[in-house]
Parts: C-alpha cells; structure tokens; sequence
C-alpha cells in the first residue's frame, strides 16, 4: 500500500490571473480615464471608461466598485489551497490558526499605515481595504477548517443579522452631502435606514472612531465609508472561501464551471431584486447584504470565466501580464496605495519631459503619462517575479 499524497495541490492559473485584473484595475486609477473624458466632451467611449474607473455616488454598481469584492472574495478562494499547502508542511492546526491571526493584525495594520501616510499622526479609520480584511480574516480562517454547510449558515446569519442591524437602527435624510448630492441619491421609505451618514454603523463610528486619538474628534467619513462594514465583507470572503471549496473539490471541470454560473446568476439575482424591494438599497460604500449577494454574484462569475479560459482550455500566455500582479498582490496593492506610485509619476515626468506625453495631444497628455508610470509599476513587479520576490504575510 503506497503512502498518502501529501503534495501541495497545484496552483491555478486562474486565480492569479483574476487576482491580477483585480489590482491592475486600481493600479490603472493613474490613467486618469474621467479627465480625458472632459477633455473629450461627446466622446461616448471616453465617457464609458471614466465611469467605469469611478465608484458610483451610493447605490448601484461600476466595474470599479468591484474591485473590493474581488479582492476579498479571492482572500477566500486561496485559504483552502493556503490550509492544503501548510498541513502538508506538517503545520499543527494550532500553529496555522496563530499565524492567521497574526496575518489578520498586519493586515489591519498595514491598512492604518498606508491611510496614514500623508497625515501627522495614525489614522485610525479601519476602513481601507486590507483593515477590513484583516478584521475578518481570524474568523474566516477558522471556518475553512468547518463544513461547508456551516459556511453558508455563517453567510446567512452575517447578512440577515447585519440587515436587521440597520433596518432596527435609525432611519433619517443623508448627512454630509454636498449641494445637489441628495436630490439623486438620497434614498427615501423604509430604504432611509441605508442613507449616507445617517445609519446604525455610522452612528457606531462616531462612538468606536473617537476612542482612538485624533487631531480633531471624529464626525463622519465623507465617503461614507464604515468601520462595521468587515462584518458583511467577512460574509463576502466566506462565498470565496465556498468557491475556493468547489474548485479544490473532485467535481469534474464542466460542474466546477457550471456550479459557479449557478451561483453567479442566482446571487446577483436576488441581490439586485433585493435592491429593488426597496427592503436594502445595493450599496457598496457600507457593504449592504443585497450588495454582499450582487457583487458575490460578480464574483462567482468572473472567477468562472477566468477558470474556463485559463484552466478549463489551458489559455494562460495571454494572462502573463496581470500572474505577474497577482502572484505579488500585497506588493502591487502598497506599490499603488503608497508614495511610490506618485512618485514614479514625478520620476517620469522629471527625466522624460513634458513633451514626451503630447504624442496624442494635450487632451491625452494625463492618459500617456499614467500609461507610462503603470508600466514602471509593473515592470518593478515583473523584476520581482523574475527574482522570486513574494511580499507574503
């Protein structure tokens, strides 16, 4: 009788691949698609790129809002090939669950230092990215070791509870707008509970977020965005934490892609007929639960549509450029949300000139420049991968 295969499980291509379009599109943010589109009035394909580069004002969706989700639900996706790859390293459940919540504290700290970094002091906000994962992360982590059926139980108590959460709190006008904001997106009814500002976890804020030192007291964020928001993004992890399950799992290749486009459909499905109802607007600045369904719809289906391409056919050379990001998603996530990104920008326009980005005419000066400063990003990234750098936590 043989011994037991106690090799990793082999890496997908798809998951660097979809990880990698994710980052590429907020390291993209420097083409600066919503000023050519000004300075091109009337140019239908200009108007369309800058507002999918930008977050909807409150309820509704772009291709930018979900770059969030995406990052959070492959968060999920990899944890069960990351627990595969430990256990065969002969790490001890306890050890592994140690790590996870020490990996959950650098990355909620990691999320403070780069929001930090153009201010005096620390800013404690907790709502970056990389915070809100990380104080979900601990939880996620112990329910990969749990039945999948207990992992949807964990996406419905997170999403009904966080609905009632708001549906009981208080119901008011939007706080904070600026003039004309509230006439379009101002939300009225029972849907007033989910108002910018004025809601349960925005009152929480101003509890929680004053506990913390500050240069003046805390008041509201005027993006909206809350702290409490880690608790529906926890749910969104878990979905990916599911689909990383189905993909690991013995199901032939076909089920595996049919299973996400199931999935895919009906969760956006009963996310958008949510938004609908009227009974929880599709929010993604404080995560609402039809947001949690609609966006995890997106996901479930950009995951299938990246796993048939590049594992289902084995079209993987096309995909290079994002593998480079993502196999090196913390490093690209700090290269574009720190001072190097500016940085390089500067760095650019020191030794090449203004000229040099009037190729196309003033009206694209910013888009080449931009074009120019991702590619040093990238090529910072891909000098990384050649030498298997990996920022890894």
């Amino acid at each position: 009788m043989g011994l037991p295969d106690r090799s990793p499980p082999p890496r997908l291509a798809s998951i660097d691949a979809y990880r990698g379009f994710v980052m590429l599109l907020m390291m993209a943010e420097i083409l600066k698609f919503t000023l050519v589109s000004r300075n091109v009035p009337g140019n239908g394909f200009w108007a369309f790129l800058a507002g999918q580069q930008s977050h909807v004002e409150w309820t509704g969706c772009s291709l930018h809002d979900l770059i969030q989700p995406s990052f959070s639900f492959l968060v999920g996706v990899s944890l069960p090939y990351s627990i595969a790859s430990r256990m065969t390293r002969g790490q001890s459940k306890l050890v592994m669950t140690l790590h996870a919540f020490w990996r959950a504290f650098v990355l909620v700290w990691l999320g403070i230092i780069l929001r930090s970094l153009w201010s005096p002091m620390p800013d404690y906000g907790f709502t970056d990215t990389l915070s809100q994962i990380g104080l979900g992360y601990g939880f996620l982590f112990i329910l990969g070791f749990r039945p999948v059926r207990e992992q949807w139980i964990a996406v419905a108590t997170l999403v009904i509870g966080y609905w009632l959460f708001f549906a009981l709190g208080p119901s008011g006008e939007a706080l904070h707008v600026k003039p004309g904001w509230a006439e379009q997106n101002e939300l009225s009814g029972f849907a007033a509970h989910w108002n910018k500002c004025a809601n349960a976890a925005a009152q929480f804020d101003v509890w929680f977020l004053n506990l913390f030192p500050r240069e003046k007291p805390f008041e509201f964020n005027s993006g909206g965005y809350q702290v409490l928001s880690f608790i529906p993004t926890l749910a969104t992890m878990i979905l990916g934490l599911i689909a990383g399950g189905v993909l690991k799992s013995d199901r032939s290749t076909l089920g595996k892609i049919r299973w996400f486009l199931v999935a895919g459909l009906l969760s956006l499905g009963l996310g958008y007929v949510w938004g609908l109802s009227g009974f929880g607007p599709v929010v993604k600045r404080i995560w609402t639960p039809s947001w949690v369904l609609f966006s995890g719809g997106w996901c479930f289906l950009l995951l299938a549509a990246f796993f048939t391409v590049c594992d289902a056919i084995g079209w993987k050379r096309w995909a290079f450029p994002l593998t480079v990001i993502g196999m090196n998603s913390i490093a690209a996530y700090c290269l574009a949300d720190s001072f190097v990104k500016p940085e390089l920008h500067k760095f650019s326009a020191r030794h090449l000139g203004s000229n040099a980005f009037l190729v196309f005419g003033e009206e694209y000066r910013e888009l080449v420049h931009g074009a120019i400063t991702l590619t040093l990003l990238w090529l910072i990234l891909f000098w990384m991968y050649r030498r298997k750098v990996f920022l890894r936590i």
